[in-house]
């Protein structure tokens, strides 16, 4: 049994890699916290085309398939650039529309990447609660808002200005439940599973640019006439940052492959957990200027405190691992 992603999943990767990095992420990041989406829905554009929003939806509805493997490959790569926008939401909006006359309708414009969806959960980023003033991401530039109500799933709209985030690309909305009803039975489990395991790859990919930015940064600043980097204490504090998040990526693949709850939770809970871990090491040998906003690595450290708590909390992903664990394998 093979456990390693094979010559076509690398490539896929590969491929994103090489976009994402020819196209100046940090430069898109600020102009979309601003307000400025032109150049981040150009890229939004490219990423659909790659193929990454069809990687959920089964060939009948225009899709590629059913392909967690690929998709968690295709966010750990959006995570190591920071990519901003509602990519996770969108994800989450895919699963939810797969009815055929819904698909048939909004599907086609997700999967091209001439739409952009959002879809609300609560404060916080907890899902638990999601029908107590749900907050969504970008909802003032994503087309297609979606919000849970009591009889199931509805179009909505704004109930008030954008909230600014600890991270500046992520813009949260107060959202209103009051649209077309859309459907009464949702597949939300499904849809949160999705969503759960893009957020954890998208973390394990914010966390390995932590890592691989400061130990550029350490190689490159000096004290006492040698690099920083030469400390022992700083390359322990690197290497175990570093093992966290190889100890998350076989949890994440492996999540992938199942797809189960209990394994996504445990997943996102240990992606996201180290990824702030990265997050902490890079600021604390990065020193004072790791603080500021027109540094780059601010952009990431931000992304991995938010991260932390979107589409569920670590007490929400570590309750729902437990409670899955103590049902044993057959459940009982």
């Amino acid at each position: 049994m093979r456990f390693l992603p094979d010559t076509e999943q690398l490539a896929f990767a590969g491929s994103l890699h090489a976009m994402l990095t020819a196209a100046d992420t940090p430069t898109v990041i600020r102009e979309w916290s601003g307000g400025d989406h032109t150049r981040g829905r150009a890229l939004w554009h490219r990423v659909a085309e790659a193929g990454v929003f069809g990687l959920t939806v089964p060939q009948e509805r225009g899709g590629l398939g059913r392909h967690p493997v690929e998709l968690a490959l295709a966010f750990v790569e959006l995570g190591r650039h920071a990519m901003p926008g509602p990519l996770v939401e969108t994800v989450a909006a895919a699963v939810l529309l797969q009815d055929p006359a819904l698909a048939r309708r909004f599907l086609p414009g997700l999967l091209a990447g001439t739409e952009l969806a959002t879809v609300a959960t609560a404060p916080g980023g907890s899902v638990r609660d999601a029908a107590a003033v749900p907050l969504a991401l970008d909802a003032d530039t994503a087309g297609l808002r979606l919000a849970l109500a009591p009889d199931g799933l509805r179009l909505a709209s704004p109930a008030g200005p954008p909230r600014r985030s600890l991270d500046p690309a992520r813009r949260l909305t107060p959202l209103l439940p009051d649209g077309e009803l859309l459907s009464p039975r949702p597949p939300y489990d499904l849809a949160l599973t999705w969503a759960r395991l893009a957020t954890a790859a998208q973390a394990l990919g914010v966390g390995l640019a932590l890592v691989d930015r400061t130990v550029e940064y350490v190689r490159r600043r000096t004290q006492f006439g040698v690099p920083v980097g030469s400390f022992q204490a700083v390359k322990h504090r690197l290497a175990d940052t570093a093992t966290a998040l190889e100890f998350a990526r076989p949890l994440l693949f492996g999540a992938a492959l199942s797809l189960h709850p209990g394994d996504v939770a445990a997943a996102k809970l240990k992606s996201c957990e180290a990824a702030y871990t990265a997050a902490r090491t890079a600021l604390q040998l990065h020193g004072a200027i790791g603080y500021t906003a027109e540094y780059d690595l601010s952009l990431w450290l931000t992304k991995a405190r938010a991260l932390r708590t979107a589409w569920g909390t670590p007490e929400e992903c570590r309750e729902l691992f437990l409670e899955d664990a103590l049902k044993g394998p057959a459940g009982g």
